[in-house]
């Protein structure tokens, strides 16, 4: 078995590669590297790079309308964030686009904390295993699930 983390840059390759999105931290790092505020009104849309070359590219971004003219005044400093991310100068270009952004997840909030009633069903549950890494494997997952079935009631 190897972790999924080793796979998934493979698997992720053929459709962001169609977008020019080589790497998939630019999608997933986004609000780290635009800062949260312009994380919320816009999106990296394509990126595009001279033939045969992987720098110098131009990063097509989709905003809302009226972030579009911030953006623009905003370019210089968002470049430099986008080039320090990759490590070299990457992009050299924003190509600006307005239009309605494609849904994104939302981070779920924390999960509740676990009662001492809920922690002494799981433990009733699998008190009749051994010490040992399964017991503690099977803990935590019975925590975990009685913790999201309370963020599910609570909805």
């Amino acid at each position: 078995m190897a972790a999924l983390a080793v796979n998934v840059p493979a698997i992720t390759r053929a459709a962001l590669g169609s977008r020019g999105f080589a790497e998939a931290g630019l999608l997933t790092h986004w609000p780290e590297i635009a800062g949260t505020d312009l994380a919320r009104g816009c999106q990296p849309d394509k990126l595009r790079f001279p033939k045969g070359e992987r720098r110098d590219g131009t990063l097509t971004l989709r905003c809302i309308g009226a972030l579009a003219l911030e953006l623009q005044h905003q370019a210089p400093h968002l470049l430099e964030r986008i080039n320090g991310y990759f490590g070299y100068r990457a992009v050299a270009r924003l190509q600006i686009v307005q239009g309605t952004l494609r849904r994104r997840t939302r981070p779920k909030p924390p999960l509740p904390a676990l009662t001492a009633v809920d922690a002494a069903a799981t433990e009733a549950t699998i008190a009749p295993l051994q010490e040992g890494d399964l017991k503690d494997v099977l803990r935590r997952l019975g925590h975990a699930i009685r913790r999201r079935s309370k963020r599910a009631e609570n909805r």
